[in-house]
């Protein structure tokens, strides 16, 4: 199959560096991954990511994926890049409660749909994040406590494997690919679409709350001591933000330090209120907007940044947050744009009614800290070296495990990539591969090689 070939079966764009609109067909949410594929196919349906599959395998070329391009992943030089922006089918069936989303669609958008039916999905915190990639991640978002991960929750995946064949996977039709690509992110085929269960959750007590940066030792032993007890309805982080003196930044937050406690509460608002009591009971915040919210307000909590920057990032799993462990990350935050304590625990420690291979959910990972740096190619060495000179203070409370989502670019070995799944899981997920993609056709990944 030549490149001719390719365009001729395919109904999307297909582009090499030398034409027109390559650039701008790479164009990705985290600047510091750049981007140099052999071709880049810009599917418009699943039969134009088959058609990239099988020329990728005909020329033994690896294939990679780029939705709305977060995770800064494996740069994909040489490659067969499938672009699955133009992948935007959405439908929600209400009475059944379940949503059907193709690897285009961003969670603003089916927040915005099923919100208007008083339904919720087990989005993450970003608006502009791909729901497919980031559910088959794992997913761990702002009900994560009460629902576990969005993984858990799915029903069904389309997917194109090594073979160029698009399979509907469920429990019952291939067993062993539902349970790992539910987890296994991109290792095992391109995830065309998904289909999981929404919740009936129309309105949630939360929000952000701003405290000013002399508050902020306060604000996180506070929190380590709070989530101790705290209730299973409520998920909750707080992050340490150095924010910009930028026009996207809101004006009371600009070019100072701040301590940003994000809750959500799935219970009576009352209650709610009753237990972050204690958190504004510390002093007079910059910003506090907790109140009772709707749904389709579920991006507010976080207020992540929807503007691409080029980040670089970082994370552990923690088994404890003792004193010591704060005072750390307090005495090593300054050159990052945030540094977020995450609680784990409930529903997340808890295996889902239908297993799959989302790894490191058990008792002993109670807490998630993620590192977030920006600037440009030359900062890259000295904030990957502050951010892992964090990671290794904090080393006496971690699990020494990871968390999918939250890996990037530097942690793509094969033997830090498998710090995302079980020790225990780790060889059933090797013998799906070499069962389904033998010769190792998805590796522009967190790969999990077939032997």
């Amino acid at each position: 199959m030549t490149i001719a070939d390719l365009r001729a079966s395919v109904t999307g764009p297909v582009l090499t560096a030398e034409d027109d609109g390559y650039a701008n067909e790479l164009h990705t949410y985290n600047l510091t991954v750049v981007h140099t594929p052999s071709v880049v196919v810009g599917a418009m349906n699943p039969a134009d990511v088959q058609a990239a599959v099988r020329y990728a395998a005909a020329h033994g070329l690896p294939v990679a994926v780029l939705g709305a391009g977060h995770g800064s992943s494996v740069p994909s030089a040489g490659a067969v890049l499938v672009t699955t922006r133009r992948l935007t089918g959405l439908t929600i069936d209400e009475p059944a409660r379940t949503a059907r989303v193709e690897a285009g669609v961003v969670w603003a958008e089916l927040i915005e749909q099923a919100g208007k039916l008083g339904l919720a999905a087990l989005n993450g915190s970003s608006p502009t994040v791909t729901v497919v990639s980031y559910t088959i991640g794992g997913g761990l978002g702002p009900f994560g406590r009460k629902h576990g991960y969005a993984a858990d929750h799915v029903t069904a995946l389309e997917v194109v494997t090594a073979d160029g064949e698009l399979r509907r996977v469920t429990a019952e039709t291939e067993p062993d690919l539902f349970w790992a690509l539910r987890g296994g992110k991109g290792n095992f085929g391109v995830v065309t679409a998904v289909e999981f269960t929404l919740f009936p959750i129309r309105t949630f007590y939360g929000g952000g709350i701003f405290f000013p940066g002399e508050l902020a030792g306060e604000v996180l032993h506070l929190f380590r001591r709070w989530t101790a007890d705290v209730p299973e309805e409520m998920s909750a982080s707080v992050g340490l933000l150095h924010l910009p003196p930028l026009p996207f930044v809101p004006e009371p937050l600009r070019d100072r330090l701040v301590a940003h406690l994000r809750i959500t509460y799935l219970g009576d608002p009352q209650e709610g209120a009753r237990l972050i009591a204690p958190f504004r009971a510390l002093g007079e915040p910059v910003i506090d907007a907790v109140a009772e919210l709707p749904y389709t307000a579920i991006a507010s909590v976080h207020s992540d940044p929807v503007d691409p920057l080029p980040l670089y990032e970082h994370g552990a799993l923690l088994r404890a947050l003792p004193a010591e462990a704060v005072d750390e990350i307090l005495r090593r935050s300054g050159p990052f744009v945030l540094a977020e304590i995450r609680h784990m625990g409930g529903a997340l420690s808890r295996p889902p009614a239908v297993p799959n291979a989302v790894g490191n959910r058990d008792d002993d990972t109670l807490y998630n800290v993620f590192l977030v740096a920006a600037g440009g190619p030359a900062d890259a060495e000295p904030l990957h070296t502050a951010e892992q000179q964090l990671i290794d203070a904090l080393a006496p409370w971690s699990t020494g495990r990871r968390y999918l989502n939250f890996m990037f670019a530097p942690d793509a070995t094969p033997e830090t990539a498998a710090l995302a799944w079980s020790p225990a899981d780790y060889p059933r997920l090797q013998a799906i591969k070499r069962r389904y993609d033998p010769a190792n056709l998805f590796r522009i990944n967190h790969n999990i090689p077939p032997s």
